[in-house]
């Protein structure tokens, strides 16, 4: 029988940005299986985001991580996704009461529709290896950036890449699509050779795994 985390499981002091939020509202936003107000507090330890920036948030999903970005940051949030309505997400922001602060956006990541040199920050959470991988696509994103900007990515991944096979462990769950999964140090060499950004940070959430199975709105009992 499937069901989802309890309330309990998603208060955490590692999190108290998030532990704040209404368990409910945040499982009601949830759009994978990751918990997005967890990953994005996590991700904006090493971001300096300040009152007034503005940020994208590329890949937002039901956009709960724009309205937390717009609500503990004061920041101006254009949350972008393909698959979900800006309606609904429009919907969403104005019940959070956060319309004069979030955007909803319904656009193609490959095909955005913004300003040069717009963004203050580009935020993406548990979406952009599925398209972040091109060795050409930070190029095109970096158009939208300030001078001075900054990128931050979190999401699925590898501890370290899988050189031959599958290992057995893997192999009954592992599909062809997964093989866009890669390692924080394979984000760090991929960015870097671009020459584009200063790779400031490229790490691995300790016991991320641990908090991903606590928290997936999917488990199985």
């Amino acid at each position: 029988m499937k069901t989802p985390p309890s309330s309990k499981a998603l208060v955490s002091k590692r999190f108290p940005r998030s532990s704040k939020y209404n368990p409910e509202w945040v499982m009601a936003s949830v759009s994978g299986a990751a918990n997005a107000l967890w990953m994005a507090e996590w991700l904006c330890e090493s971001l300096d985001l300040r009152p007034g920036m503005r940020i994208l948030d590329l890949g937002c999903g039901r956009a709960a991580s724009s309205i937390f970005l717009s609500r503990e940051f004061g920041a101006q949030v254009w949350a972008t996704d393909l698959w979900f309505s800006a309606a609904e997400n429009g919907q969403r922001i104005r019940d959070a009461g956060v319309s004069d602060g979030v955007f909803p956006v319904h656009a193609d990541a490959r095909s955005l529709p913004f300003a040069t040199d717009f963004f203050d920050a580009i935020v993406c959470l548990d979406s952009f290896m599925y398209y972040g991988t091109d060795d050409l696509y930070l190029n095109y994103l970096a158009r939208f950036l300030k001078p001075g900007g900054s990128v931050g990515i979190a999401g699925s991944g590898l501890m370290r890449e899988i050189e031959g096979p599958v290992p057995e462990h893997l192999r009954q769950w592992w599909t062809p699509d997964l093989w866009c999964l890669h390692s924080a140090a394979w984000w760090r060499r991929h960015w870097e050779r671009t020459g584009l950004i200063d790779v400031d940070c490229a790490e691995s959430m300790p016991d991320g795994w641990q908090l991903w199975l606590r928290t997936r709105c999917d488990r199985v009992l």
